[in-house]
């Protein structure tokens, strides 16, 4: 299926970083995929992002859509016709906008869950809470702005975590089938990002025992996006397994 390329304004996009342990991280992956590994760490996260102006590329903007959007990722790496390829694998993406629920999948790649979402956003401080409709997922993440990134063990400073996941651009989910991944590329010519300190973060996800036993998933940093305006294209739909 061919789907429009869409344009909009990251109004904020909150990066919420985990260093995991690479066994634990492959059991999350389909076969086509492995953890993309960073000083012996995979790296996995939540993305709580804020979406203005959405629309497709051809449509004026103040058509455009705004939303509260969460998602889950793996950053991973594959075995593509040229070499190793980079990207992330996201498992869950939730959102509070039931035009994004119905059109994920559908009008864009990308299925999407329903969630309820609290926000409260000074200059200096974010706080994301979100729990999803389904009652599998929640997430209370609240980060202050810093001036440089301190205490992490995946990346030595801002400009290092800024390239990592700058290079992280495409980003592939399962299709309800469960036999192919769909992909969309993140592209702008305005990246920046702002170090963050998180002051508490909650997580259903990374704090599951079952998902990840004690010790294999351990909060790292947090990075910050405000106002950055994107576009999307789709990718070409890749097997789930190889």
């Amino acid at each position: 299926m061919r789907h429009p390329r869409l344009a909009a304004v990251i109004e904020r996009r909150l990066l919420v970083n985990y260093r995991v342990d690479p066994d634990a991280a492959a059991r999350l992956l389909p076969g086509a995929l492995r953890p993309q590994l960073v000083r012996g760490h995979a790296v996995a996260g939540i993305c709580l992002l804020r979406l203005g102006g959405v629309r497709p590329t051809w449509a004026p903007e103040p058509l455009g859509l705004r939303s509260e959007n969460a998602a889950h990722r793996v950053a991973v790496e594959w075995d593509g016709p040229d070499g190793v390829e980079a990207g992330v694998y996201i498992p869950r993406r939730d959102t509070a906008s039931r035009v994004n629920a119905w059109a994920g999948g559908r009008v864009f790649p990308g299925e999407h869950g329903m969630a309820d979402f609290e926000v409260a956003e000074t200059p200096d401080r974010v706080r994301v809470a979100l729990a999803t409709r389904d009652g599998d997922t929640r997430v209370d993440v609240t980060v202050e702005v810093a001036d440089e990134l301190r205490g992490s063990e995946l990346f030595a400073d801002l400009g290092e975590a800024s390239r990592f996941f700058r290079d992280g651009s495409r980003g592939y989910s399962p299709h309800r089938s469960g036999d192919r991944l769909d992909g969309m590329e993140l592209g702008t010519d305005a990246w920046q990002v702002e170090a963050g300190r998180v002051t508490a973060a909650a997580s259903s996800y990374f704090d599951d025992p079952d998902r990840f036993p004690p010790g294999a998933a351990t909060l790292d940093c947090a990075l910050l996006m405000r106002n950055v305006p994107v576009t999307w294209r789709s990718l070409p739909a890749t097997a789930a397994t190889v």
